[in-house]
């Protein structure tokens, strides 16, 4: 079968591999119909994801039919047609019970394009099928759909969940790349008076106008802190998201957020930062951090069908698996490009 496979850092092949087989009794074999690229992937292309080993197909989101469960997959069966999470889970230890599938006790958690191969091939092998894939109606709209395996349930996760976004808040989101944006749909459910959202790519800063956003600032300005502080009348906003994961993302986020406020990182830094308790300490902040668990996507699969959330509009280009790598180029080349995500289409 065909994979996009990683080499060490910045090198990268499409490539013949063989196809996965069950190799657990809760194994699933899934073929891929259509995938995608996260902005993770571009972290283990730059060499920041120790734990992805030289030969590992990357990819952990997409859209298949079963084709193959092992003898303790009682969900599924061949032919269905499936959702894959970005987290694996067995749905029975302590963590999971809890809702941390991220941290799954029995060796779950990110394991797709990481601890094991991914999804961006012919076909990909899911442990605990049972709790890591979920059915899809035939006839769904299959590019929306994979936009539900990791960018939004982490949007709103990450973002607006653990920022406790509420009606009448004043939500500034740093960054307008993919989790950005699906922070943006996904504040939505709460009703703010205000999104500001900041982004050094016009093209971003355009599409988040059209996802609802009431006020756009192009983060080249110096003055981003100060042109947001003005906004808000010098108080600062409710929730500060930050969809970047770079240090000055974050003192951004520390820059502006009002007292009694949260600060939500969403983005994946692989640098230290500056942690400004200074300012901090007095004024009732909440810093949060998570890994998404992906326990939303039940409920963000029922709403999906309405076409409300506007997934679709989060895709920018589609390519067949054959082209995965003019794929990766594109997506990496954003600005130039006008990438946000793209679609991988495995085209048997």
């Amino acid at each position: 079968m065909k994979a996009l496979v990683y080499h060490g850092p910045g090198r990268r092949a499409l490539e013949e591999k063989a196809r996965p087989a069950i190799a657990s009794a809760t194994d699933a074999i899934v073929r891929i119909t259509n995938t995608t690229i996260c902005g993770t992937d571009l972290h283990i292309m730059k060499g920041d994801m120790s734990s992805v080993a030289n030969g590992r197909t990357l990819g952990h989101e997409g859209v298949g039919i079963v084709e193959e469960t092992g003898a303790g997959v009682s969900n599924f069966k061949a032919g269905d047609h499936v959702l894959i999470s970005c987290v694996t889970s067995c749905g029975k230890c302590p963590e999971c019970r809890r809702g941390m599938y991220s941290h799954c006790g029995n060796g779950g958690g990110w394991m797709l394009g990481n601890t094991i191969d991914g999804t961006q091939a012919e076909y990909v092998r899911i442990p605990y099928a049972d709790n890591s894939l979920h059915i899809i109606a035939d006839g769904a709209d299959e590019e929306a759909f994979v936009m539900l395996s990791d960018v939004l349930p982490t949007g709103f996760e990450c973002g607006v969940l653990k920022g406790r976004v509420k009606p009448g808040d004043t939500v500034a989101i740093v960054g307008a790349g993919p989790f950005g944006l699906a922070s943006l749909i996904a504040s939505r459910f709460y009703s703010p008076a205000r999104v500001i959202i900041m982004d050094i790519d016009d093209n971003r800063l355009e599409m988040s106008s059209k996802f609802g956003a009431t006020d756009i600032i192009n983060s080249r300005d110096a003055k981003v802190s100060e042109k947001v502080m003005a906004l808000t009348g010098g108080r600062g906003v409710d929730v500060a998201i930050d969809a970047v994961g770079i240090p000055v993302s974050f003192d951004i986020c520390q820059a502006i957020v009002a007292a009694g406020g949260h600060i939500a990182n969403i983005g994946v830094h692989a640098k230290p930062v500056q942690l400004n308790l200074d300012r901090l300490w007095s004024r009732n902040v909440t810093l949060t951090t998570h890994l998404v668990d992906t326990v939303t996507i039940p409920a963000l699969l029922k709403i999906a069908p309405s076409g409300d959330l506007q997934l679709k509009q989060l895709i920018s280009h589609r390519f067949s698996l054959g082209n995965a790598m003019r794929a990766y180029d594109v997506f990496t080349d954003s600005m130039n490009e006008h990438a946000l995500k793209v679609i991988i289409k495995n085209e048997q």
